[in-house]
């Protein structure tokens, strides 16, 4: 296992990255039910802040200490052990996907999946010992609807625990990113437990 960078070492990547503004905010968003007036649905809960030292649900590994996507899954019945609402990780392949399959597996039901969106966020690249990493973001305004990001699989760009995938909101972003470092891009519904089982396995 190569030596993980810290965000403290970070270089700016040659081109800089705009911050989109989002056409939809992610804050509370409210669905009424029927034609007719049948009543509000549950508001869909916002993303939280993962920095504080919050430790991943999935193996204990600190938040924003490592390089890579971070994501966070909020649950209607269940809660993860030790604390409320939402499961947080500080990475995709080996903790957000892993642990959501595992837990839809006994029955929990997800009402939010967010995942780190690079399209919305500067991020940086950072190459060593022959290893390119790209830098994690912990704050609330930094996450975005997993279930409709493109990600970027197979490049050669890591996240905090290795291979990991690269999330954009921005389809054209995923596309640019998978052509300028490898790799093909994936929808949300692409990402099976089989796909994951396989893609951790190359």
């Amino acid at each position: 296992m190569p030596r993980d960078p810290t965000p403290d070492s970070w270089t700016k990547c040659a081109v800089s990255r705009r911050r989109a503004t989002r056409a939809i905010s992610l804050g509370v968003v409210t669905a009424l039910a029927g034609c007719l007036g049948g009543g509000e649905s549950e508001p869909k809960p916002e993303p939280i802040d993962l920095s504080g030292g919050k430790e991943d649900d999935q193996g204990g590994m600190v938040i924003g200490v490592h390089a890579g996507p971070n994501g966070q899954i909020f649950y209607a019945d269940n809660a993860p052990e030790g604390h409320d609402n939402p499961a947080w990780f500080h990475t995709l392949s080996m903790g957000l996907f892993p642990y959501y399959f595992e837990h839809k597996r006994q029955g929990w039901t997800a009402t939010a999946i967010y995942v780190t969106d690079y399209s919305t966020v500067d991020y940086e690249l950072r190459t060593e010992e022959g290893r390119t990493f790209i830098s994690t973001h912990t704050g609330a305004d930094t996450f975005g609807d997993a279930e409709k990001m493109t990600y970027v699989v197979d490049s050669d760009v890591h996240g905090g625990m290795g291979p990991d995938l690269i999330p954009f909101s921005n389809g054209d972003d995923a596309s640019s990113f998978a052509e300028e470092h490898g790799g093909t891009t994936v929808s949300f519904d692409d990402i099976t437990q089989e796909w994951l089982d396989g893609y951790l396995q190359r």
